[in-house]
């Protein structure tokens, strides 16, 4: 069976964190569809450092299809964008409440997961500008960090896409695909590779 992850995008979106993640995910044989969360439905989207990127739906003609996992790039204006559209966050209500996982990054954990307590018992990370919206009790300083309680997955930055995206395939397959992965990769000295067991930041 596929596994299958939804990545929304919006105007403002980090193309570094989206384009990093669907790619490492893609390589792992995992069915990434994208989706654009725009006020006139269109399927283009302005990233935040001007790149261009076209997604494959628009949100609304897919939020009810099944997925394995969401993920929320980062990008401060993206990140706004998914909390303040109803659809976004009853997509994530929905596919918590069903057991699966919940995947942000950089801006998203704050701005979109906190903002509306999706998640009050769950332990995030996140951009580390941003910790002081985050409640002390649940903020972690770590590169990437899963709360298995909640199924939630968080990372902070465009240089932490990498081990965000090797985590979740973890999660959704196994470790030995991971490795796989992360060997293909030739990844700098403090990312998780699936196989020396030397990774600082893991949970």
């Amino acid at each position: 069976m596929t596994v299958s992850v939804l990545v929304c995008l919006a105007n403002g979106s980090e193309e570094m964190e989206a384009v990093t993640t669907i790619d490492i995910l893609v390589r792992a044989g995992i069915n990434v569809t994208t989706a654009s969360v725009t006020n006139d439905g269109s399927t283009q989207i302005t990233c935040s450092r001007g790149v261009k990127l076209i997604a494959d739906y628009p949100l609304v003609k897919i939020a009810d299809e099944p997925f394995d996992a969401l993920v929320l790039p980062g990008g401060l204006s993206g990140a706004e964008t998914f909390r303040d559209s109803p659809l976004v966050i009853e997509k994530i209500r929905r596919m918590h409440h069903e057991g699966h996982i919940i995947a942000a990054i950089c801006a998203s954990p704050a701005v979109v997961l906190e903002y509306h307590q999706l998640f009050p018992i769950g332990n995030m990370t996140g951009y580390p500008s941003l910790k002081d919206k985050i409640a002390s009790n649940k903020w972690v300083d770590k590169r990437v960090y899963f709360d298995e309680r909640v199924n939630l997955l968080t990372s902070q930055g465009p240089a932490t896409a990498i081990d965000f995206a090797l985590k979740l395939i973890e999660l959704l397959i196994d470790k030995s695909k991971a490795a796989e992965i992360a060997a293909e990769l030739i990844l700098p000295p403090g990312i998780n590779n699936y196989v020396d067991n030397q990774w600082l930041f893991e949970n």
